[in-house]
């Protein structure tokens, strides 16, 4: 299995409607995906911004292709992320899951 990590920032007056934002896109979009283990959203806040980690599970890069395209190393964005996000990080970072347990 493969673990898609991406973060992004916001302001953190708008945190809780990023977050209603990331539920209803990248989320819900993550899980339908074939091949999708589970997918998580992450927030912490820090002083004026707000940290976002979305966490997902794969079965393989090929599934995660077919969320992101053919460049899964490229992070995915949605139109709304303009007018909440920051920065648009460019990349995504892929760990290969090496020990623990499903659930």
């Amino acid at each position: 299995m493969i673990a898609r990590i991406w973060h992004g920032i916001t302001p953190a007056a708008k945190a809780d409607a990023y977050n209603s934002i990331v539920d209803r896109t990248g989320i819900r979009d993550l899980r339908k995906t074939e091949g999708n283990r589970g997918a998580w959203a992450f927030r912490r806040v820090d002083g004026d911004v707000a940290h976002f980690i979305v966490l997902s599970m794969w079965d393989g890069m090929d599934a995660i292709r077919r969320f992101a395209g053919p460049e899964p190393q490229k992070a995915f964005y949605y139109s709304e992320d303009d007018d909440f996000l920051i920065d648009r990080e460019p990349c995504v970072e892929h760990y290969e899951i090496v020990a623990g347990e499903q659930g």
